[in-house]
């Protein structure tokens, strides 16, 4: 199971923080169609729905928004919400948008130009078109440049107040951190094991006993548990008497494991034991056991889940198209699937990235290591799986999950993790608290519903 003891950033906060370096060029056009209806003069079907602070919203854009999150709502799965539901929130993040745009040119914000052209570079890097081509995808759209340029200054605009408004006011304290990181030990504790080394002498009981010799046996294994109780050295004893299969060539011992990996005969057996205390024999279909608790080590620190994961990466160019580089990639999934190639030897010969000299291999990621399009199949794939091709800003994947491990942080890691973890759920609450504080202080009057 893919654990994480640590809560990630809300898709909310994601949404409003990432910046422009990662946003999306169709949903860049779609803003920008809305931004462009915004300043069009109002026609009969385009009659305004609200007022904010004398600023009207459009029924025009409260459609093309309500289009958009209709959008966001089926690439994320699940449920497909009401249109009255999307309608609503289309609404409200109009209204809000517009009392936040007011609030900044109160503040005196102002992007400059510099800015504006290199969010407009990131956009098109992150989408791997160069400035012109995406020129030329906004026009097959509909979308003048300048639309789309002003809807970059507005989502910079609205980026730099929050950072003003909301970053500054969040704290965390060193007690904060120690208590969350106690929290956080004590729910890994309900569901990781603890470690258990035992050591076992066994006598055996062979099949078809009768009951006096089974009562011969019992005696004998009641002697070694009493003498192993009264400090003989179990390791001596093993080698006397057991009867496993290596006849107790290591002291018994069996090693330190999860205890769940351990017989519940066992367990239940050695349960309120300390380490160095033995227990009076238990017979099993085997027969008499009798055990020592060499180590009893529970976990005290946090562990974090890594995923090791290979892909090929193929990335689209005037010889080969998207399309192409995914078709390519589905006959390499069913070929691989199918056991007719073999994925290292694919990733070294056709990957174009600085892996395929590994065969694809990533090593040992921890969350967040890689981009959000490719953690998110990643993540769902169970060790051993290969996933349908992905698009993501780079280029074309396959990606093949081969391993995954629970792995202990060090200090200072799991400190830095607790405090972005916290600073987060704090950014996400004041970052609400404040947009009802600015919902709060302005004039909102509704006109005719959307339609």
């Amino acid at each position: 199971m893919n654990k994480s003891f640590f809560p990630v950033r809300s898709m909310l906060w994601q949404t409003l923080w990432a910046g422009m370096g990662l946003l999306n060029v169709n949903a860049a056009m779609a803003q920008a169609s809305a931004s462009s209806a915004a300043v069009t003069p109002v026609r009969q079907a385009d009659f305004i729905v609200a007022v904010v602070n004398s600023e009207p919203i459009t029924n025009r854009e409260v459609q093309l928004l309500r289009q958009r999150l209709a959008n966001d709502a089926a690439a994320r799965g699940g449920n497909k919400p009401e249109a009255s539901e999307l309608t609503r929130a289309a609404v409200e993040q109009l209204i809000n948008e517009k009392a936040q745009l007011q609030q900044a040119r109160e503040s005196g914000i102002k992007i400059e130009t510099e800015a504006v052209d290199q969010a407009e570079l990131n956009v098109a890097s992150s989408n791997q078109l160069s400035r012109e081509d995406m020129h030329k995808r906004l026009a097959q759209e509909g979308i003048s440049v300048s639309a789309f340029r002003e809807q970059l200054r507005t989502q910079l605009t609205l980026t730099r107040l929050r950072e003003r408004e909301v970053e500054g006011r969040v704290r965390v304290s060193d007690l904060e951190v120690e208590q969350f990181l106690s929290e956080q030990l004590k729910a890994q504790a309900a569901q990781v094991p603890a470690q258990l080394n035992l050591g076992m002498v066994l006598i055996a009981v062979p099949e078809n006993s009768n009951e006096s010799a089974i009562k011969v046996l019992g005696e004998r294994a009641a002697d070694v548990a009493r003498r192993a109780q009264t400090g003989e050295n179990f390791a001596d004893l093993a080698k006397a008497f057991s009867q496993t299969s290596d006849r107790g060539a290591n002291g018994g011992e069996m090693g330190l494991r999860p205890a769940d990996r351990y017989p519940e005969l066992f367990l239940e057996a050695t349960r309120n034991l300390k380490a160095g205390e033995v227990a009076a024999p238990v017979r099993s279909a085997a027969g008499f056991h009798i055990l020592k608790v060499l180590e009893r080590r529970q976990v005290t620190t946090l562990l974090v889940t890594q995923t090791r994961a290979r892909h090929i990466l193929l990335r689209p160019s005037a010889q080969m198209s998207q399309a192409q580089a995914v078709a390519k990639l589905t006959d390499i999934r069913q070929a691989v699937v199918s056991g007719k190639s073999d994925f290292a030897a694919l990733a070294r010969e056709m990957s174009q990235d600085g892996s395929a000299q590994q065969g694809g291999d990533l090593g040992w990621a921890n969350p967040g290591m890689f981009v959000p399009e490719f953690e998110q199949v990643m993540n769902r794939l169970r060790p051993g799986q290969v996933a349908e091709p992905l698009v993501s800003r780079f280029g074309v994947h396959l990606i093949e999950v081969t391993d995954r491990r629970n792995a202990p942080m060090s200090d200072q890691e799991q400190r830095t993790l607790a405090r972005s973890a916290l600073r987060e759920k704090k950014l996400d609450e004041t970052y609400a608290a404040w947009v009802e504080e600015i919902r709060g202080r302005a004039y909102v009057e509704m006109r005719e519903p959307p339609q």
